[in-house]
């Protein structure tokens, strides 16, 4: 039997993690803890690093560390065992969660379930715009005012682009009528008939309660149907009501509810 390799590949050096992702992508939803999607916004970091196990040349998973926790996809019928021995010796303390895979004596979360949502194409209305480089800016501005903390800049914005997922993005923003930015959201492709992700969907705190982020998210969804996309999925913690209330009203039904995977507690 040949022992699965462990890659560590540099930003540059994605593609490969990418088509396996969109290739085991499913129709309807997202499966195990990553997507294509998900490995492109994290490319707007020069450092990104992204793992792919394979089984001689062939690929049969991805994932990275998405600080403390390590996001895993697998391909379907992989050796889940074998993976999950490896990819423990990748873990140090602080590591402590799982997403997607089921590490040894580990446990699921009892505490913090995600919705797994998704949004099957139809005809919509949208007040949203494209972005292109003249709206990065703005497009920046929305995020770093929507999310606390926020890291994002005009030059991240430019290196997720340029990254070998940067043909995946479709980006919506929408405007205030008197211009100002207002609610954003980003898409990313995975495959004609297969289902396209959003990551990640903000609106202003200035700008809140007046039905933008639907209109972003629409305008983020019908671009990836225009391109084949054959549903649109969103993660979201269980607990952020307005997050859930948001995607329920632009016609998001929950799929399914996940759970992490954590040490256990016990001694």
């Amino acid at each position: 039997m040949i022992p699965l390799t462990r890659h560590r590949l540099t930003a540059a050096e994605t593609g490969p993690a990418l088509r396996a992702l969109c290739e085991w992508t499913p129709s309807d939803a997202p499966g195990g803890g990553l997507h294509s999607g998900d490995v492109g916004w994290h490319l707007r970091f020069d450092d990104a690093a992204v793992l792919l196990w394979t089984d001689d040349v062939v690929p049969v998973a991805a994932g990275f560390l998405d600080g403390p926790v390590l996001r895993v996809t697998a391909a379907p019928g992989a050796d889940l065992g074998a993976l999950a021995a490896d990819a423990e010796e990748l873990l140090e303390p602080g590591n402590d969660r799982s997403d997607g895979l089921a590490l040894p004596g580990w446990e699921l979360d009892q505490e913090e379930p995600w919705l797994v949502m998704s949004w099957t194409p139809r005809p919509v209305s949208s007040r949203a715009e494209p972005v292109g480089e003249a709206g990065a800016a703005d497009r920046v501005l929305v995020q770093r005012s929507a999310f606390e903390g926020s890291t994002f800049t005009v030059e991240r914005w430019r290196t997720m682009k340029r990254s070998p997922a940067g043909g995946l993005a479709v980006e919506a923003l929408v405007r205030t009528p008197a211009g100002e930015p207002a609610a954003a959201a980003t898409g990313w492709f995975a495959g004609a008939g297969r289902c396209g992700l959003l990551e990640p969907v903000g609106t202003h705190p200035d700008h809140r309660g007046h039905g933008y982020g639907r209109d972003a998210v629409l305008g983020a969804c019908a671009a990836l149907a225009h391109r084949g996309a054959s549903a649109v999925a969103v993660v979201t913690p269980s607990t952020n009501d307005a997050a859930v209330a948001l995607y329920r009203s632009a016609g998001f039904t929950v799929v399914r509810e996940d759970r992490h995977w954590v040490r256990s507690r016990r001694a």
